[in-house]
């Protein structure tokens, strides 16, 4: 029997030792390379480790502030409040919304001409409003200096109601003017005679009211 069989005729395959350690070295290298996988898959390059991300910086949208959002909101158109219309909740005209006018035919008058006396209303409001300028809510006054000569009050005579619809902006004018017979008036007087009122270029002032509101000037004129 050779030294290179085994008992029972076996024959001695065993390889050299380098072919083992080359074996070795491949399935280390190959357990390495594996571990290397599982790593790039846990620790992504370019991650920030566990830090927190900073929203602004991560999109590429920019996120809007506080002050920008606020501008592009819309402002809310405040509703006009009765008392910014120039109008009572009955639809009437408040005073401040009515402007009232005195007015006259002629800025002088020849001896024996009476004046003739009238005056307008105006809506000042932004809406629509009613207001009754009908004689019973109508007031003329004449003064000269600090005297006063006449008011249409004092010996009136059926004084009637006359309620109209004032649109933004418009203007009534009374229709049939009053007559000033150059006379002093009082409430005393109205059957009996009068003083007459000095001329030769005297001067005198109209003022009117309308429902309460006077005109805020007077209307000036001579008396030949």
């Amino acid at each position: 029997m050779t030294s290179s069989e085994h008992p029972g005729g076996a024959t001695n395959d065993r390889l050299p030792a380098s072919v083992y350690r080359r074996r070795r070295l491949f399935v280390l290298l190959g357990v390495l390379a594996i571990i290397a996988i599982i790593a790039l898959v846990i620790w992504k390059p370019g991650s920030s480790s566990g830090r927190s991300t900073d929203v602004s910086a991560a999109t590429s949208t920019p996120v809007p502030s506080a002050a920008a959002t606020d501008a592009a909101e819309p402002e809310a158109t405040p509703t006009p409040t009765p008392a910014e219309t120039g109008v009572n909740e009955d639809g009437t005209c408040k005073p401040s919304a009515v402007k009232v006018e005195a007015l006259t035919d002629a800025s002088a008058y020849a001896a024996g001409v009476n004046p003739q006396l009238s005056l307008s209303v105006t809506n000042t409001g932004t809406q629509p409003c009613r207001l009754n300028v009908g004689t019973s809510q109508q007031v003329f006054t004449i003064t000269s200096g600090t005297d006063q000569y006449w008011t249409s009050t004092d010996c009136q005579k059926d004084p009637a109601d006359a309620e109209v619809d004032l649109e933004p902006g418009k203007t009534v004018t009374s229709s049939t003017p009053i007559t000033w017979d150059r006379t002093r008036s009082s409430a005393e007087s109205c059957d009996g005679e009068r003083d007459q009122a000095p001329a030769g270029g005297a001067s005198y002032h109209l003022k009117t009211s309308v429902a309460g509101v006077e005109s805020t000037t007077s209307k000036q004129f001579i008396l030949n």
